[in-house]
């Protein structure tokens, strides 16, 4: 039996998908530097048919727990992340003045 390559393969514990595949949608939700407007752009579907596929794909607590998770990130949010950075910023130079 002979290798198929001199380098060596790296495997992730959970590798990225396809983006063809539906199970792309499902982790790039669960990803939190992937926005809702990348996964848009991606697939073409709005963060509501986002949340309808994830609801229908997960389980009931599973579905709980990342609608729980993404609430709370406002990273998930490109506008949102840009306000918050904002409001960091702002709050840092008036701290070191």
């Amino acid at each position: 039996m002979s290798k198929k390559s001199n380098f060596p393969q790296t495997k992730v514990k959970n590798a990225e998908p396809s983006s063809k595949n539906s199970d792309w949608i499902i982790w790039a939700a669960w990803a939190d530097r992937i926005t809702f407007e990348e996964i848009f752009e991606k697939t073409g579907k709005t963060e509501a048919e986002v949340i309808k596929f994830m609801r229908r794909s997960l389980k009931p607590s599973s579905f709980r727990l990342w609608r729980k998770r993404v609430a709370e990130k406002s990273i998930k949010h490109r506008r949102l992340f840009h306000q918050s950075r904002k409001k960091l910023r702002a709050k840092i130079s008036i701290d070191e003045t």
